[in-house]
């Protein structure tokens, strides 16, 4: 029986949609891997979208279905993904979350697999509080929570400018978002969707 798995993720610029699609590719090389993307539903007015460029940015991911919070419960392991502000998630990604209560009230994610990846602006600015922070949501939910173990030597890259961190991966997006994924980030979100995968392949069959 394939092992299900769903890459959910909110992006402005796109750079949360391309660490996205590494994610769902590495997954699906996990065994038996039903791998699906989603997005979730923004919230900013269209004018607004409009005068930042973001709409513009969003039209190459405009096909990707929209997320509804009752899918969730059909998953194996979801690995959710979403740009930083402040520190935190962005306000997409907490009002969908906001909607799975629930999901909560009957235990519908207890044991199912998560994990985060992001995208921040500058160097430090706020990767691991982003992702640690939405971990306390997952647990919550009592699922079983996976990182990006140092398995994975592309974390200790300290030639060039990079995100990926144990806890997730990432991309430093600068400023002006001019800055794409690196080679180097897409790699690690690669291997953070088989590692995701492999695991929930792994629960599943002791399950079964």
């Amino acid at each position: 029986m394939a092992t299900k798995i769903q890459v959910v993720f909110y992006s402005m610029y796109g750079h949360v949609h391309r660490l996205a699609e590494a994610v769902a590719a590495g997954a699906r090389e996990g065994p038996d891997a039903d791998v699906t993307l989603h997005q979730v539903p923004e919230l900013v007015p269209d004018d607004v979208l409009e005068k930042s460029g973001a709409k513009a940015a969003r039209a190459a991911f405009a096909r990707v279905p929209f997320a509804k919070p009752e899918q969730l419960a059909e998953a194996d392991a979801i690995i959710f993904g979403a740009p930083t502000r402040f520190g935190n998630m962005c306000a997409q990604m907490r009002n969908f979350l906001d909607q799975t209560g629930g999901l909560w009230m009957k235990g519908a994610l207890i044991g199912k697999v998560g994990s985060v990846f992001t995208s921040t602006a500058s160097q430090h600015g706020g990767q691991e509080t982003t992702i640690t922070s939405f971990h306390s949501t997952l647990l919550h939910q009592g699922m079983i929570v996976v990182g990006v173990p140092y398995s994975e030597q592309r974390l200790l890259n300290m030639d060039e400018i990079t995100g990926g961190t144990p806890y997730g991966a990432s991309t430093i997006t600068r400023g002006d978002g001019s800055r794409q994924p690196s080679e180097n980030e897409l790699a690690i979100a690669r291997f953070q969707g088989k590692h995701v995968a492999t695991i929930a392949a792994q629960l599943k069959r002791g399950r079964g």
